[in-house]
């Protein structure tokens, strides 16, 4: 394959601040369903779904925001993309054991092979990304 081309697939799905992070889960479960990660590298699955459950709830509770969830798979990383209309970068954070939330950032960090998160004209777009534990 030509290094200077890439080959991906993706799906795309507008969450309105109403949606459940339910639907998130279940909607990002069925792609990895299509792609062979649920039997193939259920682990990931896991760590992904999580991830997709955190920064919708991001999105929906600290931006007060619809949030916009794209999933690209480009053969060597599944990147799981959710902007949010919120100019404020996340970073993980230390919660004291008696609070009740606090802790997303710090979930995806530790989950993601790798993360980041850029501002864009409109809000900001945090990116978490995915090898398959059978690729690692």
């Amino acid at each position: 394959m030509d290094e200077t081309s890439l080959r991906a697939v993706g799906w795309a799905r507008s969450l309105p601040l109403n949606t459940e992070v339910k639907a998130a889960r279940d909607w990002a479960r069925e792609h990895l369903r299509t792609l062979g990660w649920t039997t193939g590298a259920p682990q990931t699955v896991d760590a992904v779904l999580l991830t997709v459950s955190e920064l919708v709830t991001n999105a929906h509770t600290h931006a007060r925001s619809s949030a916009q969830l794209v999933m690209t798979w480009d053969n060597r990383c599944l990147h799981i993309s959710v902007h949010d209309s919120s100019p404020e970068i996340p970073a993980p954070r230390e919660s004291s054991p008696e609070s009740v939330g606090g802790r997303g950032m710090f979930l995806v960090d530790a989950l993601a092979d790798a993360w980041e998160a850029r501002p864009c004209p409109r809000g900001k777009t945090v990116t978490a990304c995915f090898r398959p534990s059978s690729q690692a």
